[in-house]
């Protein structure tokens, strides 16, 4: 037998989720061992970022306490104080949202910006009471669970809640939001909130703005998959910086795949290996001499050898001049 904590029963049953419940009995069972994600999810056949989620709401909501890598109930004491604390901290939202200053409805709400903090995300309680006073809100919860597939999780419902109350993005600019990582599979907790509060930072917050956003993440992704398949690369996430430089020798300068391949030799006949910055150098000079194909770009390459030629002939006249004229040597017949 072990104890199971009253509030449970009193406060978080009809909020948490099934996966919740069994991971807050699990490591009450295995209270004072060594626990991690990976361990609990092969134990319930889950994954370990929805374990993880589950973990962090039960120790956001004071039923956990973790010291020193361990979980345990928490003291009582603490749990109360827990549970205060998040309601306090719980954000003041009007029943509607329009009930906001003169100065904010006279026109259209301004654009959220920097939002780079952690912010405090509301507790259980707190979100059933949006859900049963907020239309909105409660359509928004539900679409979500439609959109993924799953019950919502208590630390993924806290997130949503917090990136409509808190960052300011509507109820159907978040669905697009859930879209959008759904359709990547990567759709956890931590990327839909990582990404929401970019999105609220970078100001998306209408229906126009999220379809713009999204035809350029597509765009860069297909850039990508092209240069990839060019490079012989196998898939990967690409990192921001080869995303961009995929994005503009494709969308922005407009080169065609055979001119990538042709700087892609020229890079690794000159190295001996693959570097997008040398390639880099070659597609910025054809694209500033408005060189778009492959035989202009020979004709370039055969105009440079002739007057490389050229040079190296004239440095070694002048060389061989300068020195029969030191040395004052006459001209052979």
């Amino acid at each position: 037998m072990f104890a199971v904590p009253c509030a449970l029963v009193d406060q978080h049953l009809k909020l948490a989720g099934a996966l919740q419940l069994k991971v807050l009995l699990w490591c009450l069972r295995h209270a004072g061992e060594p626990v991690s994600a990976e361990k609990i999810a092969q134990s319930l056949s889950s994954s370990p970022a929805d374990v993880r989620d589950a973990m962090s709401y039960w120790l956001e909501s004071g039923i956990l306490a973790e010291q020193n890598g361990d979980l345990s109930p928490a003291p009582l004491d603490a749990e109360n104080h827990s549970q205060a604390g998040a309601a306090s901290a719980a954000p003041a939202v009007p029943a509607h949202p329009q009930e906001q200053s003169g100065a904010e409805t006279a026109g259209d709400p301004a654009p959220v910006h920097h939002v780079r903090r952690r912010l405090p995300k509301p507790d259980g309680l707190f979100i059933a009471e949006r859900i049963s006073h907020s239309d909105e809100v409660r359509y928004m919860m539900e679409e979500a669970q439609q959109i993924l597939g799953r019950p919502l999780s208590p630390g993924l419902s806290s997130t949503l809640l917090m990136l409509h109350d808190d960052c300011g993005l509507p109820g159907d600019v978040i669905l697009m939001l859930l879209q959008y990582t759904k359709s990547r599979g990567r759709d956890t907790t931590n990327y839909i909130e990582t990404v929401g509060l970019r999105w609220a930072d970078e100001g998306i917050n209408t229906h126009e703005l999220v379809e713009e956003k999204l035809r350029a993440l597509d765009e860069r992704a297909a850039a990508w998959r092209t240069l990839a398949q060019i490079l012989g690369i196998s898939k990967r996430s690409p990192s921001p910086n080869e995303e961009q430089t995929a994005y503009r020798w494709i969308k922005e300068w407009a080169f065609p795949e055979d001119m990538i391949r042709e700087a892609y030799n020229r890079c690794v006949d000159s190295t001996g290996k693959i570097s997008l910055k040398y390639m880099g150098k070659i597609l910025e000079r054809w694209q500033k001499n408005h060189i778009t194909t492959l035989e202009q770009a020979q004709a370039e390459l055969e105009e440079k050898a002739k007057s490389d030629r050229q040079q190296k002939h004239q440095a070694t006249y002048d060389i061989s001049e300068y020195e029969r004229m030191s040395l004052d040597v006459p001209e052979e017949a």
